[in-house]
């Protein structure tokens, strides 16, 4: 089937946005990991699975449409190099890529592409419920519970 190349352009983008969250949640899974921290390490190592998911389900979808995946791009990374600024940047990458889907399925909708609405819409749901919402209770919990205290409760296992 051939898409819309509009349609095929915006999930390109969101296919770097998500290539470059992979990236970010793997190196900021493996500062956790370094530093002891396994209760974040096995979490934001969870998220990085997730964002491969969404990146099979915008890959398989371009290719359906017609087009070419482009898995050279990426968004710019946001390293942190504590925490708290780690799980601030994991944040505002979701945001990111919360706002850059809903541009999506605006998209889809007014080209009457409506699985492909359907399916960001699910990837909407996973990044604001699930990724998004995670970030935010944690950063909530480092202000309501101090930080170190906070550290303290993500060594040792899950």
């Amino acid at each position: 089937m051939q898409g819309h190349p509009q349609i095929i352009a915006a999930l390109n983008a969101l296919l770097a946005a998500e290539l470059s969250s992979i990236d970010q949640y793997f190196v900021h899974s493996q500062m956790y990991h370094d530093w002891g921290y396994a209760r974040l390490y096995q979490r934001i190592d969870h998220e990085r699975q997730d964002e491969i998911g969404h990146a099979t389900r915008l890959i398989t979808r371009i290719l359906f449409l017609g087009g070419t995946p482009d898995i050279a791009s990426r968004s710019g990374l946001r390293v942190g190099a504590d925490v708290p600024a780690m799980l601030a940047n994991d944040l505002a990458t979701e945001y990111e890529v919360a706002a850059a889907l809903k541009r999506a399925i605006s998209l889809a909708e007014s080209l009457q592409d409506f699985v492909t609405r359907n399916m960001l819409l699910e990837l909407l749901d996973d990044t604001e419920e699930d990724h998004a919402r995670w970030l935010e209770q944690q950063l909530g919990l480092i202000k309501a519970v101090g930080l170190e205290n906070y550290l303290q409760s993500q060594i040792g296992k899950d």
